[in-house]
C-alpha cells in the first residue's frame, strides 16, 4: 500500500488539479467536496495526511480540522485563498500542522506534502527526559509526572528540539530553520501559537513551567525562571 492523502477541496477545478498532481508524484488519492464528507471519507480511508480547504459548504475547514483533532495527529496542510497572518493563525489554532495561500505552485505543493510525511530515520526508540518530562520517540508522547499527552508533528518536533537541547536558549530563527524548514514568515506568531500549545500539555494542574521565553531572543527549556 502506498501513501494516501485525501484532498476535501469544493472547487472541483482545483480538486482534480490536486488529485491529479499527486497521483502523479505516486500517491493513492481520495477526495471530497465538502467538510461532512471528508470527515467520512476520513474514518473510512484512514489517510496518512489531508489536503484541507478552510471554506468549504456546511462545516468549514477550520471546524473539520478541530474535529480530526479529538482523534487524530494525522498531518494537516490547509488551503486558502486568505493570505492575511490572522487567517493563517486560526488554521494552526484548529490543529493544522502547515498552511499554504492559493494560487500556489504544484512543486511547493509537493515540497510542503514530502516534509509533513517525512519522519525521522529509523532509529531505536529512545526516551528523552529534562526534570519530571518525558518524550518517548517511539509513540512519539510526552509524559510528565502522571499525565500523559499527545503531540502533533509539530508539536512533537518542537518539545524534541527543546528537550535534546536543555537549558540552551533557541532563537526565533533556530525554531524556524529546525522546526519549520523554510521561511513561513518571520513576521508571524507560528512559534507562539505552538509553544502555547505545549504549555497547555506540560503545565496540567499545577505544574511549574519548564519552557520560558527570553524576552527578544527566542525560548529555552529550563526548571525555573531566570
Amino acid at each position: 500500500m502506498g501513501t494516501k492523502i485525501l484532498v476535501v477541496e469544493d472547487e472541483e477545478r482545483i480538486r482534480n488539479f490536486l488529485q491529479r498532481g499527486l497521483i502523479l508524484d505516486g500517491y493513492e488519492v481520495e477526495t471530497a467536496a465538502d467538510g461532512q464528507s471528508g470527515l467520512h471519507k476520513f474514518h473510512e480511508t484512514t489517510p496518512d495526511l489531508i489536503l484541507l480547504d478552510v471554506m468549504l459548504p456546511g462545516i468549514d475547514g477550520l471546524e473539520v480540522c478541530r474535529r480530526l483533532r479529538e482523534t487524530s495527529n494525522v498531518p494537516v496542510l490547509m488551503l486558502t485563498a486568505k493570505e492575511a497572518i490572522e487567517d493563517r493563525v486560526a488554521g494552526l489554532d484548529a490543529g493544522a500542522d502547515d498552511y499554504l495561500v492559493k494560487p500556489f505552485a504544484l512543486d511547493e505543493l509537493h515540497a510542503r506534502v514530502r516534509a509533513l510525511l517525512r519522519r525521522a530515520p529509523s532509529a531505536p526508540p529512545q526516551i528523552h527526559s529534562f526534570a519530571d518530562l518525558e518524550l518517548d520517540t517511539g509513540t512519539r508522547q510526552g509524559r510528565r509526572g502522571i499525565y500523559s499527552f499527545d503531540l502533533t508533528i509539530k508539536e512533537y518536533e518542537l518539545l524534541e528540539l527543546f528537550i535534546t537541547n536543555p537549558r540552551r536558549v533557541l532563537t526565533r530563527d533556530v525554531i524556524y530553520d529546525k522546526v519549520w524548514g523554510y521561511d513561513f514568515g518571520r513576521e508571524s506568531n507560528i512559534i507562539e501559537v505552538y509553544v502555547r500549545y505545549l504549555r497547555q500539555k506540560t503545565e496540567q494542574g499545577d505544574m511549574s513551567r519548564l519552557v520560558h521565553t527570553v524576552r527578544g531572543v527566542g525560548y529555552v527549556l529550563r526548571e525555573t525562571e531566570e
